[in-house]
């Protein structure tokens, strides 16, 4: 048994950040699916605010993404995810920020919860929130495609950071979606971006564990029509 355990739900975006940064990193880790316990005294007990994930090292239990990832970064050996330069550094917060405020709430949360996750519960999606998020989608995507324009293999250096292993996932579900299929298509940038992350060894592996649960429900999810679906 691995001394680092990730607890989570497999199609979780921020539960795929998780994994994606430890596989990065070389560190093995065991996966407890929390499906069926979301929600729960046994999923309260390891995260006070009934989300995922949790990540538990030798006894050390935390929650919270941006804790977990830089935790992890720092405290085992592998290629650094965090730049040294202060001002690199600066730009890899402000991209994970933006994610958490921008890109993540309008591409996952509301066009992929409404064309992805509530079809598989055979839940009919609310076609206001998609046409609300979609101009928000093709803001973020231009600010993304502008960023993409200097230069640079990835999102702040010529390796891979933070910055890139949060944003994988939620562009990931946009690809999956037809609207997000069509609007990446117009990026150029991006889709180079997605192609050399999609490249690399950690996201072959993390890809690989999460490929057999895409598409299938998420039960605990059709409480999300009334705790999380918002109301236009």
């Amino acid at each position: 048994m691995s001394d680092v355990i990730v607890y989570g739900f497999p199609v979780s975006t921020y539960v795929n950040v998780v994994r994606l940064v430890l596989a990065h990193k070389g560190v093995p880790f065991e996966f407890h699916d929390l499906e069926p316990e979301m929600g729960g005294t046994t999923h309260l007990a390891l995260h006070p605010f009934g989300r995922v994930p949790i990540l538990e090292h030798d006894g050390f239990r935390i929650y919270e993404t941006s804790a977990i990832a830089a935790y992890v970064d720092e405290a085992f050996t592998g290629p650094a995810l965090q730049p040294a330069n202060a001002r690199e550094r600066a730009r890899m917060n402000q991209w994970v920020s933006a994610l958490n405020g921008y890109y993540y709430p309008n591409i996952a949360f509301h066009l992929g919860h409404e064309r992805l996750i509530y079809p598989a519960l055979r839940i009919a999606p609310d076609e206001k929130v998609v046409s609300v998020a979609l101009p928000r989608i093709a803001t973020a995507l231009d600010v993304m495609e502008r960023e993409l324009a200097h230069g640079r293999e990835f999102l702040v250096t010529d390796a891979p950071t933070l910055a890139d292993f949060f944003m994988l996932p939620t562009m990931t579900t946009l690809s999956l979606t037809g609207e997000g299929h069509g609007m990446l298509a117009a990026t150029p940038r991006i889709a180079a971006w997605q192609a050399r992350m999609e490249a690399l060894p950690s996201v072959i592996e993390v890809r690989s564990m999460v490929a057999p649960h895409i598409g299938k429900p998420v039960e605990h999810a059709r409480a999300w029509v009334t705790s999380h679906r918002p109301r236009y």
